[in-house]
């Protein structure tokens, strides 16, 4: 063989290894670039560690709302992933979680209107839940008149409460939770509780071996509709999950079932003592108020739907009607503390937020007239805590 012939073999060697090696690269580089267009993000799903019924982070009782959640997951094909955060704090848990895009759903909000105004959209409807009747299987439970000459636990500034206010021939006897109601229950300090269906029933079925029935009721703030919520962003997702809620019904009346929450034909309650719930104060969260609701128009806006968008989304930190103990949040002084810079310094803060404080930027969730709303809310209650 010539020298030019070793020559062209081994060039034809070296070309063949260089082909055989970029092979090897595309081959081992393909299943990697495949698997990440293929990946399947998971369903990021809102939830408390520590909240049975309805969800808890032992993976031997998940919760109602966590198995409703995966269940959904498993008919849109996507995995789970939780992000755990304390429910107690009310909306403030549903603003830093799923308006702060740290998860995706929340199982088991209430499907009201002024429930986080437009921030938050809903699921169609996948239960009902609200207050029942607790006592013994043979006492008979069917109306508001079965509980006269009777001890009833209440839960304070609740809507039973309310609404047996002025029912002088029922003994009320006020406590503080359902687990408080059910302890008075059992312990037979009081005849019947009207109480939180959900938690009732979960403790009747783990604490008490089903020993007594619950009648879920119907009636103003009895009773209402469940859904699954999204941040308004988040239509395309709603829409996947509406598309699937059908299907998964009697899987959800199942989990119910399991869980001991009643979600069953409710009693017409309440229509009996419609003078006395007349007379009774407006109660907005945690604050009894006979003031009446201002309605006209005040600093351009609307002060009714204002004082609804600040008691669904803002009580929970500056509270209900805006009535705060801690001075530095209490935005019924405003006037006093910006004079004429009220106004642009509530601007600059809704807008912007002030998030080294806790207070989130609101520009990009409500609409200006919205705000303005607000706005003109907050004018009819400066000065009220001088």
């Amino acid at each position: 063989m010539t020298r030019n012939e070793v020559r062209n073999c081994s060039r034809h060697a070296l070309l063949g290894k260089a082909i055989r090696a970029l092979l090897l690269s595309t081959m081992l580089a393909a299943p990697v670039v495949s698997a990440g267009a293929d990946e399947i993000k998971p369903l990021r799903l809102c939830a408390d560690p520590t909240n049975l019924p309805f969800s808890s982070d032992d993976p031997g009782k998940p919760g109602l709302y966590l198995e409703i959640g995966q269940a959904v997951a498993q008919k849109l094909g996507r995995p789970v992933s939780t992000t755990w955060y304390k429910s107690y704090f009310g909306k403030r848990t549903v603003r830093e979680t799923l308006l702060s895009k740290q998860c995706d759903a929340m199982v088991g909000l209430p499907l009201v209107d002024d429930f986080m105004g437009p921030a938050v959209i809903f699921s169609k409807p996948i239960a009902h839940e609200g207050y029942a009747l607790i006592g013994a299987k043979d006492r008979k439970l069917t109306g508001i008149d079965d509980l006269r000459g009777l001890r009833v636990a209440v839960q304070y500034q609740s809507t039973p409460q309310n609404l047996l206010a002025l029912r002088d021939e029922i003994r009320k006897v006020t406590v503080l939770s359902p687990d408080e109601g059910m302890t008075a229950l059992e312990q037979g300090k009081v005849d019947v509780a009207f109480i939180w269906a959900p938690v009732a029933g979960w403790l009747n079925k783990t604490a008490y071996n089903d020993k007594y029935q619950l009648v879920p009721t119907e009636g103003a703030g009895l009773l209402w509709e469940t859904a699954i919520g999204f941040a308004k962003a988040s239509g395309a997702l709603r829409d996947e999950v509406d598309g699937v809620l059908p299907s998964l019904q009697s899987d959800i009346s199942a989990l119910f079932a399991k869980y001991g929450v009643p979600n069953g034909a409710a009693i017409k309650f309440g229509q009996a003592n419609q003078a006395a719930q007349a007379k009774e104060p407006v109660t907005v969260g945690q604050v009894t108020s006979d003031k009446p609701v201002q309605t006209a128009a005040a600093g351009g806006g609307d002060v009714k739907a204002g004082r609804e968008l600040f008691n669904g989304t803002c009580a929970h930190c500056h509270g209900p009607d805006a009535v705060q103990a801690e001075r530095k949040i209490d935005l019924r002084l405003l006037k006093k503390r910006y004079a004429d810079d009220m106004e642009s310094t509530y601007w600059k803060t809704v807008h912007d937020g002030r998030p080294a404080k806790g207070m989130p930027a609101w520009k990009d969730v409500y609409s200006d007239d919205e705000l303005k709303n607000v706005y003109s809310y907050l004018l009819t209650v400066q000065g009220a805590s001088d």
